[in-house]
């Protein structure tokens, strides 16, 4: 088995990071936007209203027809009568052939009828009276009751001829308890405040509106029109059709009612035929004694405790077999394989090559300058060579097989040709 060696253990160091530190700006925070800055406010005039023309009255009488009345003439308007064909009834004097297709293409073969499969003779039911007697009443004789011997205890306890007493140990052993007064909680009256109420909340003291003038509604006034002639609510629809004349409904009238003169009989069969017998109402069974309250300790014994005690019998031991197993007597070493056949091994403790702690670090401020802000120089924006026509510097050489085209720098061309 493979031992993992184990390390010293180091407590942990101080962080080397700088705390955050919040500074406010000494110079005031100026109050302009790019909104402010770029955007200028123009100058709002208010809104000319063009004012209503005043609506002159003319003398002229309006003549209230329309193209519709003028070309189209009304027609004299009548009930028509239902469209239905005419009926046409062809009776002919011939004799109908009532034979269908089936009886004149389909002729019986000649063949001999085939002869019921029946038995010779029928059921002939017997002339004798039926005495309605069956077999069981035939053959199995009624033999009369059994004598049997009764083994029934007799009853030796004979009924009292006292009345019955409905009179139980729990109520005469019983004493009432007087219930206590139910807690009643009383709720405060209340109490109007004397200070009278302002009607302020803390948005109306806090936030205030700033000074200036309501604003006005800039809804263009319109008056309404006012005319002499009353408005028809007669249509065309109701001018030209009209509902048809219709016939009263028939209504039966009612017969009146004419109470008898004779009084009414409110005797039933029952009360005629089936008569009270004479017979007395039962009374009830209860002593006249006095109860007697019994004021000492409830005796908690009945005539079921009495009579019926409990047997002495013996708790049974129970049927335990012999023993199969034999259990040594020495005690048990708790030993397994494993334990037996791999001893532990000692620990083999490497040595670290950690370098000690050297202290804490003295609390220095972190210097923001990199070797990148210091070193990097920026560089112009270069135009990608792709999208030229004819790239500046480069020889058009020719194309691929691709259709790709190819191009050598301008000094490597000319060395080329030299």
């Amino acid at each position: 088995m493979e031992k993992y060696p184990l390390y010293p253990c180091t407590l942990p160091r101080d962080s080397f990071k700088p705390k955050d530190e919040y500074k406010m700006a000494q110079i005031p925070m100026e109050g302009i936007s790019t909104t402010k800055r770029d955007y200028i406010a123009h100058e709002v005039l208010p809104l000319k209203l063009k004012e209503p023309e005043k609506h002159v009255k003319s003398d002229e009488s309006m003549d209230l027809t329309s193209t519709y009345r003028q070309d189209y003439n009304p027609h004299p308007i009548h009930q028509v009568l239902p469209c239905l064909p005419r009926e046409t009834r062809d009776i002919s004097g011939a004799k109908m052939d009532t034979k269908s297709t089936y009886e004149d293409d389909y002729v019986l073969w000649n063949e001999p009828k085939t002869e019921m499969i029946r038995p010779d003779g029928g059921y002939h039911p017997s002339e004798a009276k039926f005495d309605h007697r069956t077999v069981v009443q035939d053959d199995y004789l009624y033999r009369g009751p059994v004598a049997t011997q009764s083994f029934k205890p007799l009853n030796l306890n004979q009924r009292s001829k006292d009345p019955f007493e409905n009179m139980t140990n729990y109520r005469v052993n019983y004493v009432p308890h007087l219930l206590e007064k139910r807690y009643i909680h009383q709720h405060e009256k209340y109490k109007p405040s004397e200070i009278p109420f302002d009607g302020l909340t803390t948005h109306k003291v806090s936030y205030k509106g700033l000074p200036a003038k309501p604003a006005k509604l800039a809804k263009p006034y319109q008056p309404k029109p006012l005319h002499d002639c009353p408005f028809s609510s007669i249509t065309e629809f109701q001018e030209k059709y009209q509902a048809w004349p219709l016939h009263p409904i028939f209504t039966k009238k009612t017969v009146e009612y004419v109470p008898p003169v004779e009084k009414m009989d409110l005797h039933t069969t029952t009360q005629l035929h089936y008569k009270h017998l004479n017979g007395k109402p039962a009374k009830m069974c209860r002593s006249l004694a006095q109860l007697k309250k019994n004021t000492g300790p409830f005796d908690s014994s009945s005539i079921m405790k009495e009579d019926y005690k409990p047997w002495v019998c013996k708790r049974v031991k129970p049927i335990t077999h012999a023993p199969e197993l034999t259990f040594p007597d020495e005690p048990m070493d708790c030993l397994s394989t494993f334990r037996t056949h791999y001893p532990p091994h000692l620990l083999t403790i490497t040595k670290s090559y950690k370098p000690a702690w050297s202290g804490p670090r003295p609390h220095t401020l972190l210097d923001a300058k990199t070797i990148y802000t210091t070193s990097y120089t920026p560089k112009g924006i270069v135009k990608c060579l792709a999208s030229y026509k004819d790239p500046p510097g480069y020889t058009f050489e020719g194309t691929n097989a691709d259709g790709h085209k190819l191009y050598i720098p301008a000094s490597e061309g000319e060395c080329l040709k030299g």
